[in-house]
Formats: C-alpha cells, structure tokens, sequence
C-alpha cells in the first residue's frame, strides 16, 4: 500500500505518548509498506531527526507552524475566532490551508491507496469521501478529556465555557468518525464511546503498546520511598494529576512516612509546577533525554490522573520496568490490566495514599506487581504485534475500495523527491531519502 498519515504538530522528538504510539505504528508500516507523513514541525521539533528515524523507505513533508497555546499572545485570538465557527478552539487552531492543499494535491494524483488522519486535530486537514478511504486514528476520545476538565472546574465562568468547549468537541468527533471510511480508538472502552457517538461509523480498536527492549528492568537501584510521575506536563491533565497529588494526596503520605519523595518528569512544565520545586522533597525535572532513569529510582511509580481518555503509555513503560503503580480509574482504563494483580486501583486521595504507603512499607509486594506488570507487557503489547492489528484493519478497509485503486505500473512513484512537493518546499539531499519542508517567508 501507499499510505498517506497526516499528523498535526510533529512526530519527532518523541516526547508524548501520542508522538510514540504514532512513530512506533509508522515505522513498523514503513517496513512493508510506502509511507508519506506529512506534518508540521513548531520550535522544538526535528523534521530532520524524524526522517533519520524511520525506516528509509519513508518520506516526510513537513510544513513550519507554531500552534497558538493557552498562554500565548495568540492564543485569545484563536479563541475569539473559533467562537464563530462551528468548530471548538482545539480544532480551530490545527487548519492549515497550505497543509491541507497538499494533502488534497497527493490524493488527487492518485499516489495514495489509504489516508490516515493521526487525531482528531488532522481530520480539519483531510479530505473525506473522496477518492481513497479515510482512517481516523483516535488515540483519545477527545471531547471526553474537556468533559472531565469542565467537571473538575471549580470556577463558574471556567466551567460555562469548558462547557460549550467539550459540546462543540463532540458535534465535530461525531461528524469525524462518521466521516472517516474507518475511526481505529486504542481500547475497547474508547471504541464503545465512539460507536455511542457515531452509531453509524465502523469503529475498531488497537491496544496501546511498549518498546520492552528499551523500558526493562537496567540494574538502578530504587530509592527508599521515592515516588515518581511521568508524562507531557504541558498536557491539562497531567499539571491537574501533579498538583491534586502534592496537595491532597503527598500530605497524607507524609502523614505516616515523614521521607516520602515525590519526583515529577516531564517537558514543559507550567510555572505553577515549577514553584512546587521549592517544597522540601519535590523535583520537577523539566524536560530530560531519557526518563529511564528517574522511573528506574521509583520505589512507586503513581498515576494520579483525573481527566484525560485513550490509554496510557506511561504505565506501560513502568510496568515493563517491573515497578508497582498505583494510579485511579482513569489512568489505568482501557489497558486490560487487572487490579491488584497488575497494578493497584485507588480513586480518592485516602485510598490513593493508603496503597502508596502500604507499598512503600512492603518491598515483596512491590516485587510481585512489578513482575506481573513486566510479564504482561512482554507476552502482550510489543509495538510489532500493535502494528500488525494496525495494518491489517488497514489492508481490510483498502480492500473495501478496491474500486478506487488504480494499477500500480500506472501509478506515479510517491517516492520521488520533487514532483509534488509544495510551493516553497526545500529539499535535503543525502543518503537518505529528502525531508522537504517550507521556509518562513516575510
């Protein structure tokens, strides 16, 4: 197949679990199959890297865009902007007509088989019935996030507008699933979510995977009462799961073991997270090369998330580095574990600090979680068995328009550097296939 994936905001470096799931999926399908990604890339990110990535049969076009964020001087705007559209912020803020133009200039030569909208955020960016099936690729069921937010809301204007935000959300994910020739979610839970919105739409799920090679047990030794947290902190959810853990939770721990630690990895952190670095026994790391190390030194690692959807690869990549987890309902849905076997369930800050403590008091049972977590990851959720499902729901919907496919001898060759690149784009020669991208013009 020629694959089409179109990602908004980059793939590369991977830092949030949605950028791994993506790149380990693109990778493996790149293997056997011609893949174009078509992206942006903002300040931090490497379209470059992203290319020395994948495998070399694949090819990355990647557009420059700076998303307007919460805090940013731009970011009003687009809130102002997006009140008069059908669309909510979050999705306002990701069309990009350049992008789009390319996206829909591929498809029309007929270089495509397949198009994989890669979130919600690139289906704005994508044609749908039109002349190749459309693979929507929900990692979360993204209205749900802004729903538990707007609960968790304590401020009454907050909250009214968190309200209007997630019902916008969820009119545009209905019409995205339905549109979409196929929506893949990461669970079964997140799959049954989808098909209540869009009863209509052919939903399937994957399972959410781990590089077990990478995330093992390495020979650190754990430190005596060290609790550790992991994830993107610039995500809501996660600044939400950090501050509600040393406010409500930590204190209670520190209740009954005075020493207790609390480490907090993860780029870009609010200043509000920052400031929690000048209480005694908290580190904010800010962003780090490798968090292998501080999850390794965890004598419990804890996932306290409140909102959020989709899966989460962060208790993956601590369980295959055989350590405990304690996290809620919420982090640990839709990844198949079993309580008390896998990982121990705690919903309320009392109950949450009472499992925290009972571990960090019972090195044994520590022991008996983390290898029961290593065990599962192992025998269940490698990225190669994950991108196989992938591809073959691929290869299932690609059949389903068999009609639309025209014979490959008359097919242009998507590889070839140049020929429908867009206007402005600038090619990289080397060894390895080019990564065109275009310029900032003034």
């Amino acid at each position: 197949m020629q694959i089409l994936w179109v990602k908004m905001g980059g793939l590369w470096p991977a830092t949030t679990g949605g950028r791994v799931r993506s790149l380990q999926i693109v990778s493996e399908l790149a293997r056997r199959h011609a893949v174009t990604v078509v992206t942006t890339h903002g300040p931090g990110d490497d379209p470059d890297g992203l290319c020395r990535r994948l495998p070399p049969s694949a090819r990355v076009v990647s557009i420059p865009y700076e998303v307007p964020k919460r805090g940013s001087a731009a970011f009003p705007f687009a809130v102002a902007r997006s009140w008069f559209s059908r669309y909510p912020v979050d999705l306002w803020k990701w069309q990009i007509p350049s992008l789009r133009e390319h996206v829909h200039a591929l498809i029309e030569r007929g270089t495509v088989d397949l198009c994989v909208a890669d979130f919600l955020f690139a289906a704005v960016n994508v044609p749908t019935k039109g002349r190749v099936p459309i693979v929507l690729f929900e990692h979360n069921v993204e209205h749900l996030i802004w729903q538990r937010l707007c609960a968790l809301e304590p401020t009454g204007w907050r909250r009214a507008l968190l309200e209007i935000e997630w019902r916008k959300l969820r009119a545009r994910e209905a019409d995205a699933c339905r549109n979409a020739d196929l929506t893949i979610a990461v669970s079964d839970d997140d799959r049954r979510r989808l098909a209540t919105l869009a009863p209509d739409a052919r939903i399937s799920a994957i399972p959410t995977g781990v590089d077990t090679d990478y995330f093992s047990p390495n020979g650190y030794h754990e430190h005596a009462h060290r609790i550790v947290f992991s994830g993107s902190m610039d995500w809501h959810p996660n600044e939400d799961a950090v501050l509600y853990f040393v406010d409500t939770i930590l204190p209670r721990i520190r209740a009954e073991i005075p020493d207790a630690s609390f480490t907090v990895v993860g780029r870009r952190p609010s200043a509000r997270l920052r400031e929690l670095a000048v209480r005694p026994g908290i580190v904010v790391t800010g962003t780090v090369d490798d968090v292998r190390p501080f999850i390794a030194e965890a004598s419990v690692y804890v996932v306290p998330l409140r909102a959020g959807s989709g899966t989460r690869l962060k208790i993956f990549e601590a369980l295959a580095m055989a350590k405990p987890v304690v996290s809620t309902t919420v982090g640990a849905e839709g990844l198949g574990l079993e309580p008390e076997r896998h990982f121990v369930p705690a919903d309320d800050a009392t109950a949450f600090a009472d499992a925290v403590v009972r571990l960090l008091r019972d090195s044994e049972r520590r022991r008996a979680l983390g290898g029961e977590g290593r065990s599962l990851v192992e025998a269940h959720y490698s990225w190669a068995t994950v991108a196989r499902t992938f591809e073959r729901r691929c290869e299932e919907v690609t059949g389903l328009h068999a009609d639309l496919r025209t014979a490959a001898d008359r097919r242009p060759d998507l590889s070839r550097a140049g020929s429908d690149r867009p206007r402005g784009a600038r090619v990289v020669a080397g060894e390895r296939p080019a990564v065109g991208w275009f310029h900032h013009h003034s």
